[in-house]
C-alpha cells in the first residue's frame, strides 16, 4: 500500500492560506458570529428534543431536520444497501461528530474508548462501554457479547482510531474492531465545509462544535457499501486491510501505513520545533532590533535542550568564518538549513547587505578573541579579500577582482577551515 506524507493527512492550521478566501472569511465573520450565537440557542433545543423522544424513525427525522438549521446537512447514497441484520458498521473518521451523523440515518451505538464518562459521555451520544477494562482483549470480548445480544443496536466503530482531513488517505486500520464480528458493513464518509478546516489536531470537541456553528454549513455525505464477511483462514489484520482498500477506493484516497501513534508523534515534533525568528523589514533591509538580538543571544547562552546547544555550536562555527555577519542572521539561516556549509554559502551571497553597524550590534555575542583570530587568519590566507563588502575597491588589486571571484575564494577558505576544525574535533574526541 502506498504511504502518503503525514503532512497531507491532516490540517495543522484552521484558517486558509489563500488571501482571497481569507478576505471572504473576514467579511463573513460578523454573520458567522451571529449564526453561532443563534445556533447555540437552537442546539440546546435540539438536545432536549433528542432526549425527550424515543429512538425511532420519527425522532431521527425531526432531529435531522433541526440539525439542518444548525448547518449540518446529511446526505446518503445507496440506502437500499444498508443491511438491517448487520451488527457492526465500519467507517472512516473525519470529525468528532461522525457517530452523531450516522445515528441520524440509522440506530447505532459507538463506545467511548477515551475521555470522560458520565453525563458528558451520554450527552455526546457515546455508549458507556469499555471504560475501566484491562485492555483491548477484554474490550473486544465485551463488544462481542454486546453484538450477540438481539435487543442491542448495531455498533459503529472507527478502525483509524483518530481523525484525518479526509482528502489524502486513510490511517492504517487497527485489527481489533474486526475481531468483534465476522460480518461487517463498510460506511464511506465524505465531509465538506467552506472557508476553514474540518478539524485540526489537539482541538477539543467543544471548539470544533463552535466552529461548526460559525461556518454557513457542513455537508456530510454517507455512502453505504455492500456487507462483507471474513473468509475462512483470513486473519483480522488481512480483513482490516481489505476493508481499508475498499473504503479508500470508494473515497478516492489512498491506503497508508500511518497509525494514530505516528500522528501523535508528528504533532509532538511540530510542537517542540523552535519557532522561526520574526524580523521587521524597512525598505527591504532587515531591522535588527532589540528583540531579535535577545533571541539570538539566548541561542548562544546556556540551554538545557540539546537542540539549542547544537544550534549554538553551529552558530559559533559560522561566526568564526564570517565575523561581520550578525548572529541573529546566522541563527535564522541555520534554523532553516541546519548545515554550516549551506549557511555560509547563503550568507556569502548576501554579504553586501550587512553593514558595519549590524556587525557591531552582534559583536558582543561572540568572544573577541575568536573574532580577532579568525579575522586575522582570513586576512593572511586571502590578502586581496576584505570580509566587509563595503571595503571593495580600496586598492587596484581589489578593483580588478570580480565579486564572484571574491565569493569563490572566501567560500573555499570557509570550507577548508570547517573541515580542519571538524578534523581537530574528531581527534580530540578520540
Amino acid at each position: 500500500m502506498e504511504t502518503r506524507g503525514i503532512e497531507q493527512m491532516f490540517d495543522f492550521q484552521r484558517l486558509p492560506n489563500d488571501r482571497f478566501v481569507l478576505l471572504l472569511l473576514l467579511l463573513y465573520a460578523p454573520v458567522g458570529l451571529c449564526l453561532m450565537l443563534l445556533r447555540i440557542f437552537i442546539g440546546v433545543h435540539v438536545f432536549l428534543v433528542s432526549c425527550a423522544l424515543p429512538d425511532s424513525i420519527v425522532r431521527r427525522f425531526i432531529v435531522r431536520l433541526m440539525c439542518s438549521v444548525l448547518g449540518l446537512h446529511v446526505r446518503q447514497n445507496s440506502q437500499r444497501l444498508r443491511d438491517k441484520t448487520t451488527r457492526l458498521y465500519i467507517s472512516n473518521h473525519i470529525t468528532h461528530f461522525d457517530h452523531n451523523i450516522i445515528n441520524l440515518l440509522t440506530s447505532c451505538n459507538t463506545p467511548l474508548l477515551e475521555g470522560s464518562v458520565g453525563f458528558l459521555c451520554w450527552a455526546r451520544g457515546f455508549l458507556e462501554l469499555g471504560q475501566g477494562l484491562g485492555g483491548r482483549r477484554e474490550l473486544t470480548e465485551t463488544l462481542r457479547r454486546y453484538c450477540m445480544s438481539p435487543d442491542s443496536a448495531p455498533l459503529l466503530l472507527f478502525p483509524e482510531e483518530d481523525t484525518t482531513n479526509g482528502r489524502s488517505g486513510l490511517l492504517k486500520f487497527s485489527s481489533w474492531p474486526f475481531s468483534v464480528s465476522d460480518n461487517i458493513q463498510p460506511v464511506a464518509l465524505l465531509v465538506k465545509r467552506p472557508f476553514i478546516a474540518l478539524n485540526i489536531p489537539e482541538s477539543s470537541w467543544l471548539t470544533e462544535l463552535l466552529w461548526t456553528f460559525f461556518v454557513p454549513f457542513t455537508v456530510y455525505h454517507v455512502r453505504w457499501l455492500s456487507p462483507l464477511s471474513k473468509e475462512d483462514g483470513e486473519s483480522n489484520q488481512e480483513f482490516a486491510n481489505k476493508v481499508q482498500e475498499l473504503l479508500a477506493t470508494e473515497l478516492g484516497v489512498t491506503c497508508t501505513q500511518i497509525t494514530k501513534a505516528d500522528k501523535a508523534e508528528h504533532i509532538k515534533r511540530k510542537r517542540h520545533n523552535a519557532p522561526p525568528i520574526a524580523y521587521s523589514s524597512k525598505n527591504g533591509v532587515n531591522d535588527l532590533g532589540a528583540r531579535p538580538r535577545a533571541m539570538a543571544q539566548g541561542f548562544l547562552g546556556t540551554s538545557g535542550r540539546p537542540e539549542d546547544s547544537h544550534i549554538t555550536r553551529l552558530v559559533q562555527q559560522v561566526k568564526e568564518v564570517l565575523p561581520d555577519v550578525p548572529v541573529s542572521v546566522i541563527t535564522r539561516d541555520l534554523l532553516q538549513t541546519n548545515c554550516v556549509d549551506t549557511t555560509i554559502t547563503n550568507l556569502l551571497e548576501q554579504t553586501e547587505q550587512f553593514s558595519p553597524e549590524a556587525a557591531a550590534v552582534s559583536a558582543p555575542s561572540v568572544p573577541a578573541k575568536g573574532t580577532f583570530s579568525s579575522t586575522s587568519s582570513l586576512m593572511l590566507s586571502t590578502p586581496h579579500l576584505k570580509p566587509a563588502a563595503n571595503s571593495f575597491g580600496r586598492s587596484p588589486t581589489d578593483r580588478h577582482m570580480s565579486l564572484q571571484e571574491r565569493k569563490e575564494a572566501l567560500y573555499e577558505y570557509a570550507r577548508r577551515r570547517y573541515i580542519e576544525k571538524n578534523g581537530l574535533d574528531k581527534e580530540e574526541h578520540l
